[in-house]
């Protein structure tokens, strides 16, 4: 009964983020706000990883394929594919909810605990709409984080294999050209806007019903943390499933 009172309590607490609106005014800001604290300051981190780890793909497939028949092109292949498909937009979420949900867990966490949110519901204003809302929208863009994350995860591939003498830059082009489907492309961006909306709301959730003091916030931080990460992985199980079966 606890599981099913929470996962009530979540969809409530998502109606109520859509009721009476803060101003337009306001609320430009507080998305911008976000959008710098949430998009713009994970770029850095998202940027590093990518591109090694795009590079670490490339060098595992060209040392794992030891049969000479194999053309070099097969490791471009599995490069676009691996990160295309899994490692961009499900290994960088993964990435993004130990960095973003605790960020939006403690923020909204603190202000329960400093009693910031009923200051709010005392002026008449809506404090789900003020404080969560404004992350939905700003994490909207997070599918351009992870449209730069596979560039620069091919890009790492690319820079590995040819430097590494693993493949010429050819080779690894026309691996990355053959046999594309479009809808793979398509497959990953859902997914992405999923695990945004995921990413936005549960570490909301976790920080808005905290209760306790400084202590909990941490908690709360690590609960979210962990909660949001089951949800990416279950709900990029349950897509892959519906879209690629």
């Amino acid at each position: 009964m606890g599981y099913l009172k929470e996962i009530g309590l979540y969809f409530m607490m998502l109606k109520g983020v859509f009721i009476k609106p803060t101003k337009t005014s306001v609320l430009r800001n507080l998305v911008l706000k976000e959008i710098d604290d949430l998009i713009i300051g994970s770029l850095g981190i998202v940027c590093f990883i990518s591109f090694f780890v795009g590079g670490v793909v490339a060098i595992q497939t060209a040392l794992n394929m030891d049969n000479p028949i194999l053309p070099k092109s097969l490791i471009g292949f599995a490069s676009r594919q691996s990160i295309i498909l899994e490692f961009a937009p499900t290994f960088i979420s993964i990435i993004m909810a130990g960095k973003v949900s605790s960020f939006i867990t403690s923020s909204i966490g603190t202000m329960r605990v400093t009693e910031q949110i009923d200051a709010l519901e005392v002026m008449g204003i809506n404090s789900l709409n003020y404080l969560v809302f404004p992350k939905i929208i700003a994490m909207l863009f997070y599918p351009f984080v992870i449209a730069i994350a596979m560039f620069l995860g091919i890009l790492g591939g690319y820079t590995a294999a040819v430097l590494g003498g693993f493949a010429t830059g050819d080779q690894f082009i026309q691996g990355l050209q053959e046999d594309f489907v479009p809808f793979q492309l398509v497959y990953a961006f859902i997914k992405t806007f999923v695990f945004a909306i995921l990413l936005a709301t549960i570490p909301s959730y976790f920080g808005y019903y905290m209760k306790g003091g400084a202590l909990e916030v941490g908690k709360a931080s690590t609960t979210s943390f962990v909660w949001t990460s089951v949800f990416i992985i279950l709900s990029n199980y349950l897509i892959t499933q519906l879209l690629l079966s």
